[in-house]
Formats: structure tokens, sequence, C-alpha cells
């Protein structure tokens, strides 16, 4: 294939984002971390079971909302230099929503007071005796509502402090919708087509907003559940932005080029104060924020249903933990040893670094075939 001038040019730019953001973000980590430290934003054994395991111990203490080191790296760069409303505009406030949604509920975590959780069996016992008949009519009106509080439990271990998943859920859909929202009503028929492989594009219509919903939705999860281990969510992460770079830029999606660009700059930074041991995690604000920003670039470039390819380590650790409600709740068995699936291995013997690598190998394999089908 021959590159032409404006493409080289392009990909060019998009370099010097990417070095100019790691740079930026090198400079201000230690006022970061220090600001963490200060403020006591670290780690508690007390809303984290896990920490409970062996090793991982040693993690107490350690800083969280390390992920705002990328959050507000990538927010400034792309807002003094990569602004433009139809392209960065939509992906930054998305990225934004869910970065707010994620660091109240870290600081919640920290700060906050343990909320009570009304089980449903308490609600069926005020729909039949409460003495306010208006007030069982309440109950037996919202009983889905309570139905869907309750499930939602089964996704998290304890409710803790912090936001609780119904919450978290409710207001990722409306994040979701917004964006949807905006794509379909907003910015024309064209970013209604998506990419199908081997196939060509079909234009969904109004379809593509719940499918922008869904993949947003998903993918924050997904990301949100993955940072469990020193090192995993950000190499992960530098190798599914990286290869949206190389897709945006290949499409000629000059300003979303220079956003994958620069997450990946901030990313390298992140990663490397986030090897095992690391000096600051990630927390709710980064990998809340930076997967739903996944999905919307890949939303953007019309290639939204490569995710499972280009986010596939993170899909993989979702669906294991889907895969452990469904045993533990409807077979009465655990069918990991714990779930996400790090930490079944974790729990088998491999070392965290060992775990971190060949997930990283993995993912790195699977973005790769994605890659190719994205071409095709």
């Amino acid at each position: 294939m021959y590159i032409g001038t404006a493409q080289l040019d392009l990909l060019k730019t998009a370099i010097q984002f990417g070095l100019i953001s790691c740079i930026i973000a090198f400079l201000w980590a230690p006022a970061l971390t220090k600001f963490l430290y200060k403020y006591n934003i670290t780690r508690h054994a007390e809303y984290d079971a896990t920490l409970a395991m062996g090793a991982r111990r040693s993690k107490r203490g350690v800083p969280v909302m390390g992920g705002l080191l990328v959050i507000i790296t990538v927010a400034l760069i792309t807002y003094f230099f990569n602004w433009e409303r139809s392209f960065t505009w939509v992906p930054i406030g998305v990225m934004l929503m869910a970065a707010l949604l994620g660091g109240v509920d870290d600081l919640l975590n920290i700060y906050g007071k343990r909320r009570r959780s009304r089980k449903l069996k308490q609600v069926f016992t005020l729909i039949r005796v409460h003495k306010n008949w208006h007030m069982r009519l309440f109950y037996l009106i919202t009983l889905p509502w309570w139905i869907f509080k309750r499930m939602s439990t089964w996704l998290s271990r304890d409710p803790g402090k912090g936001i609780h998943v119904h919450e978290k859920l409710l207001l990722q859909f409306l994040a979701g919708f917004a964006a949807a929202y905006w794509i379909y009503f907003k910015l024309g028929e064209s970013w209604q087509e998506i990419f199908i492989p081997f196939d060509g594009f079909v234009n969904f219509g109004i379809w593509i907003i719940p499918m922008i919903i869904f993949f947003i939705m998903l993918t924050a999860n997904a990301v949100n559940i993955a940072d469990g281990m020193d090192g995993l969510a950000g190499g992960s992460l530098i190798i599914t932005f990286s290869a949206l770079t190389l897709l945006s830029w290949i499409q000629g999606y000059s300003e979303i080029t220079f956003l994958n660009a620069t997450v990946v700059g901030a990313l390298i930074t992140y990663t490397y104060f986030n090897i095992k041991p690391a000096r600051f995690q990630m927390g709710d604000v980064g990998s809340l924020g930076l997967g739903a920003l996944l999905a919307i670039n890949a939303i953007v470039i019309n290639r939204m249903l490569l995710l499972p390819f280009i986010a596939f380590i993170f899909y993989v650790e979702l669906g294991t933990v889907i895969i452990q409600v469904f045993g533990r709740h409807i077979l009465g068995k655990r069918i990991f040893k714990m779930a996400p699936i790090h930490h079944h291995f974790e729990l088998r013997g491999w070392s965290e670094e060992k775990t971190v690598m060949r997930f990283w190998i993995i993912h790195a394999a699977v973005v790769l075939l994605g890659l190719w089908v994205a071409l095709y």
C-alpha cells in the first residue's frame, strides 16, 4: 500500500500527540501521587475482600484513583489541541461522565458510610403488612425495581459504602443514552452505519441507539472488572488503543487518531507507575472512564462489532464474572475458584506477574486478529 504525504503527516502528528501526552503525564505523576497519599485515597481491606489473599495483602494502602493521570492528561490535551465538535466532543464527554461516576464511587468507598440494602424478602413483607395502603401499593408497583436492585447485587461481593451496582448501571445507561442521542440526532445518517466484517456497512437506523448504549455499558464495566492486578488493565489498554490508533489512521479519522494516540501516551506513563509493586492503581475513575472511551472511539470509526476482538481480555474477564454468578445462583456451585478469572489463576498458584504477562500476550494476539478482520 502506498502511503501518501498527507497520511504520513497524519501518522507523524499522532506519534507527536502520544509522546507529548507521555511526557506531560510523567511530569505531573509525582504531584498526583503526593495528593493521593496526603488525603489517604488508598486501597482499604474493608471494601476489597481480595486484599485478604496472600500476596495481595501488600496492596493495602496503595493509592487508588491513579487513573486520573490518564483521564486529566487526555482531556486537557484534547481540549486545547484536538477539539472538534463532530468527533472529539462526544468521546471526551462520555469519558468524563463515566470517570466522574467512577471517581464518586472511589471516594465513597473510602470516606462514605456503609449503606443499607433492603432485601427482597423485606419488600414482600411490606407489601403484605404495611399499615399504610398507599405504601403497600407503592412497593407493589415498584417491585420490578426492587427485584432488579437485588439481582444486581449478584455482580458485587459487597455493596459496601460506594455506589451500588444498580445505581452504576442506571447512570451508565444515561451516559450511554446521551452519547447515542447525540450520534443519532446530531451527527447525521453516516454515523448510523456499522461495519460488518467481510460484508461492508449496514445502516441500522434508530437501532443504533440501543447498540451504542449496550456497548458503552458493557465495555466500561469489562475494563473496570479487569483492573485487579498491577499492570493488567494498563498494559492491555495500551495494546487496544494502539490498535484503535492504527485503525482510525488507516480510515483517515485524524481527530480520533490523535485522541487514541494521546491515550496511548498517557497509558504508557500510567503503566510505568502501575507495574508491580504499583505506585498507584487505576481505580473506578480510570477504568470506567477509559472503558467508555474505548467503546465510543470504536463506535465513532464504525468498528463497533470489532470490540470483542480489540477489547478481548476485558470481555473475557466480564464473561467469567457472569458465568460465576450463573453458577452460584442458578447451579448452586462455583465454576471458578474466584472471579474474574485473573483471581482464579492466582488461586491456582500463578504469580501476579505471570498472569498479567500471559494475559497481555493472549490479548495482543486476538487484537491482531481483530486488525486483520477490520481490513476486510
